[in-house]
């Protein structure tokens, strides 16, 4: 059985700036486990947020670009079409309508508009230290 991964954009985030955290080892693990997922939203927000300049003293623009690549090459593009409006901030619904739609195993975040909702229809959401333990 293939497990399908959702990553949040704040986890992508930490993953990518800071290569010890607890994030940085769920993204990896995610990756060798199976398939990470996103759809055009969830990949422009991420590549977006990842190019503000407050985080230039992290790594480079260059570095940052590379990154967003790698995730979307290694990553799988899924078209969503279901609507979910059930997250506090509606900015998240995105990632519970990619999770619904790609059948995903989980949902990998540490936003709490999107933790209280765990689990969404039967889709678990984890903090990257609950997904570590679990898988």
């Amino acid at each position: 059985m293939i497990d399908i991964f959702v990553i949040d954009t704040n986890t992508l985030i930490s993953a990518n700036l800071l290569p010890e955290s607890v994030s940085r080892k769920a993204y990896d693990k995610a990756r060798r486990i199976d398939i990470q997922v996103y759809s055009s939203a969830t990949l422009v927000e991420f590549s977006t947020t990842l190019s503000r300049s407050k985080f230039d003293r992290y790594l480079s623009v260059e570095k940052r670009i590379a990154e967003v690549n790698v995730f979307e090459r290694t990553g799988q593009l899924i078209t969503v079409s279901t609507k979910i409006d059930a997250c506090r901030d509606p900015k998240d619904n995105k990632f519970l309508e990619l999770a619904v739609e790609a059948g995903a195993a989980c949902i990998i975040t540490g936003d709490k508009d999107l933790l209280v909702l765990n689990p969404f229809r039967d889709i678990p959401i984890l903090t990257p230290a609950e997904f570590l333990e679990k898988f």
